[in-house]
């Protein structure tokens, strides 16, 4: 008899390992910061040249949309919750809301059986182009597969966008035992996936995997058994926020 779904609260109380240090600033955004401060430079220039008003105007419209550029691609530590009484912290992928809680199919291109995915929770974080767009491991693991697969751009609120969306899904052979499927997702101005690792690799919870810029998605399925720590509307932190637990030995004897 499977285990029945055991709930815990969103947020550990007990410490996990150190954050690994990062550039203030994501390595794949430092380009397209460096093409807005110059950009921003050359039209307040040209700006001023013809007028003086003129170039303070454009000088405040292109520093904004400079610090903007600056805040998307920011990449601050996170306090990492660790293992305990509960069981193994599930952890959030990705700032933002959630948009989705529920049963719902893997992709297909995976091509795993359908034994081993049936039932599974979906939890869908939404990005805004306020949010940290750098997405992290939610448990620690070794990578078994990537796969990119091309699609539309649809807003990544819509449900519609795990099935047609352009998107790369990771599947982790975790240390904690279950096999998790996490799916980062372009939305209608996200155009450029980042996935830094490749099968082999090993990753640890909570560890930068990639990012997705200018507004997106990532898709979590939770483990069988495993019950969602959030429901629709809540907010999340990637590295900090726990989706939901991996039980603990005597979680797993009670549910069975």
């Amino acid at each position: 008899m499977p285990a029945s779904p055991i709930h815990h609260p969103t947020q550990a109380t007990f410490p996990g390992p150190p954050d690994k240090p990062a550039p203030i600033i994501a390595p794949e955004g430092l380009p397209i910061v460096i093409g807005f401060i110059v950009g921003a430079l050359v039209l307040s220039a040209l700006a001023a040249w013809l007028s003086p008003i003129a170039g303070v105007v454009v000088g405040v419209a292109t520093g904004v949309l400079c610090l903007w550029c600056i805040w998307f691609f920011r990449d601050p530590p996170r306090k990492i919750p660790g293992s305990g009484t509960a069981g193994t912290p599930i952890i959030s992928p990705a700032d933002g809301v959630v948009s989705f809680v529920g049963q719902a199919p893997v992709p297909p291109e995976l091509g795993l059986p359908g034994d081993q995915t049936a039932g599974l929770t979906r939890v869908s974080v939404f990005m805004n182009v306020f949010n940290v767009h750098v997405n992290r491991s939610p448990l620690a693991g070794v990578v078994e597969k990537t796969l990119y697969t091309p699609g539309k751009f649809f807003n990544a609120s819509f449900d519609k966008a795990s099935e047609h969306n352009e998107r790369l899904s990771l599947v982790l052979d975790t240390d904690a035992g279950p096999r998790l499927i996490c799916v980062q997702i372009a939305g209608l101005i996200a155009r450029r996936i980042v996935c830094r690792v490749k099968p082999g690799d090993r990753l640890d919870a909570a560890e930068r995997f990639g990012l997705i810029r200018f507004g997106s998605r990532v898709d979590v399925f939770l483990p069988a058994g495993v019950a969602s720590s959030l429901k629709i509307g809540d907010r999340s932190v990637a590295g900090e926020t726990v989706l939901g637990w991996l039980p603990a030995a005597g979680d797993q004897k009670a549910g069975s």
